[in-house]
């Protein structure tokens, strides 16, 4: 899979002359790695583009020209790049009034662990949730985490036949799935595989 290293990333004079551009391009390009969960989860399936675009808008905003700001930043979100064997994610718990959200985090502590996409014909792969930090306390869970899903051999084959992807959550307090993802979403999930 595709890297991203220093020599690989853009000047911050070079970056604010490329980003509307650059950001436009990423923007369509999520909307076909994003994907809803009832009205609540949002998925966006992270790839070397959408690292590479979150990385050079840190960078932007905190204006890190120092070597080691900018190693900082590729050790924090370069881990979110698929590697081949598996799809990584953003999940967005999303509830527009702050004191529903605090309490619906409240009732969702480890919904993190109970997301989980699924091949037709093969079992469920549950993600492997928040690698780089807890994001969860006693009272509430994030409304942010970090998700991996590593994918068998058998899964991949499969997903690269044709077959279906569905993706659900089934957490005591919020159960949902989607039987079958966009056609172009999973054109573009499949694509993380080569």
């Amino acid at each position: 899979m595709a890297q991203i290293s220093r020599d690989s990333l853009l000047t911050l004079e070079a970056y604010a002359k490329q980003r509307p551009e650059f950001r436009a391009r990423v923007l369509a390009h999520k909307k076909n790695r994003t994907v809803r969960l009832g009205d609540h989860i949002t998925l966006i399936f992270e790839d070397e583009l959408t690292v590479r675009y979150q990385i050079q808008e840190m960078l932007r905003i905190e204006k890190t020209f120092e070597e080691s700001g900018i190693q900082d930043e590729l050790d924090a979100y370069t881990p979110l790049i698929p590697d081949g064997s598996n799809l990584k994610a953003t999940m967005m718990i999303e509830y527009e009034d702050p004191v529903v959200r605090k309490g619906e985090l409240a009732k969702l502590k480890g919904i993190e662990d109970r997301v989980y996409v699924q091949v037709d014909g093969q079992p469920r792969i549950y993600a492997i949730a928040d690698e780089d930090l807890e994001r969860e306390n006693e009272e509430k869970t994030s409304s942010v985490h970090f998700l991996r899903f590593e994918f068998e051999p058998a899964a991949i084959t499969a997903l690269k036949k044709g077959a279906a992807i569905a993706m659900g959550v089934d957490h005591p307090n919020l159960a949902v799935r989607l039987d079958e993802v966009a056609p172009q979403v999973q054109a573009a999930l499949v694509r993380d595989f080569r």
